[in-house]
């Protein structure tokens, strides 16, 4: 089988942090393999400042990410998705859009960076713990034979990369 792009959308309620962490990781990791793309299903409008912030320092790419809905991804001329996975506990119990072309998705939920308090150095550790956890499981993710093995185990290992450490369920 030919080398092809698979296009991967990452799913979470509000599309400002954990997400769009996972879009720009993909992005640079996943460069000449991988498309990726971040929605919310009550998308906020706005990328989270510590999701940037954490990012830039990281050196990932952070031009052209946005909060954005999922129903971008539904309507025509819209790409065909391979992959969906979620990176929220709520975006994993809400029911989603039917995805064209029947991507395969699992959840990999993570602890959201966004809802933590306190001073602005606890809360840029917390986006910098969950972009480690995230970055973790995307070099697996990204490791994986998707050419080569059956879907059925691409699918269950794709679910198993959401059991990493880091799990918030």
């Amino acid at each position: 089988m030919p080398d092809r792009i698979f296009n991967v959308l990452f799913l979470c309620t509000g599309n400002t942090a954990r997400s769009v962490l996972a879009e720009s990781i993909l992005q640079k990791l996943g460069a000449g393999r991988f498309n990726a793309y971040s929605a919310g299903s009550q998308p906020k409008g706005v990328v989270n400042p510590f999701t940037l912030k954490v990012l830039a320092a990281m050196e990932y790419p952070s031009e052209g990410l946005r909060s954005k809905s999922w129903e971008e991804f539904v309507m025509p001329g819209a790409p065909k998705m391979d992959f969906v996975i979620t990176v929220c506990d709520n975006a994993a119990g809400e029911t989603c859009p039917v995805w064209p072309g029947q991507p395969m998705s699992a959840h990999w939920g993570i602890e959201d960076p966004a809802a933590v308090e306190g001073t602005d150095v606890d809360k840029e550790r917390a986006f910098s713990t969950a972009s480690k956890y995230m970055k973790n499981r995307i070099v697996a993710f990204t490791s994986l034979p998707m050419t080569s093995i059956s879907s059925m185990a691409l699918a269950k290992s794709v679910q198993d990369i959401g059991r990493m450490e880091g799990s918030s369920s």
